[in-house]
């Protein structure tokens, strides 16, 4: 019996030793970090675009790179308490969203790219 588990317990290591994966070499670990800290931004995220007439009463008239647009759409749905109380994912329109969102009472936050795209040029 004390035989059986101990061929058990070798033959688990075995596969322990196996399935563990390998360790990269140092060299390969430092070329990692360094392509990852010499990545460049993608421009198109950082020029500024003007919003419409209905966005900007939401955010401002000042054009704004897309995604201080979103941040800023955001800080006014959390500043208004517009977030559905029982689907977070969902969004409900005040006055000036609805305009924005295009008549539409509740739109999902997985739209806003989309909106924005529409609201801006």
């Amino acid at each position: 019996m004390a035989k059986a588990i101990k061929k058990a317990a070798k033959k688990t290591a075995k596969k322990a030793a196996k399935k563990a994966p390998a360790k990269a070499p140092k060299k390969a670990a430092k070329k990692a970090v360094k392509k990852a800290s010499t990545r460049k931004p993608n421009a198109a995220f950082m020029t500024p675009l003007s919003p419409s007439a209905t966005l900007a009463e939401v955010i401002g008239s000042k054009p704004l790179p897309r995604t201080e647009i979103v941040k800023k759409i955001w800080d006014y749905i959390k500043k208004n308490n517009l977030q559905d109380k029982k689907n977070k994912r969902m969004i409900n329109a005040d006055t000036k969203l609805k305009a924005v969102f295009g008549g539409k009472d509740q739109v999902s936050m997985f739209d806003l790219a989309k909106i924005v795209s529409k609201n801006v040029k």
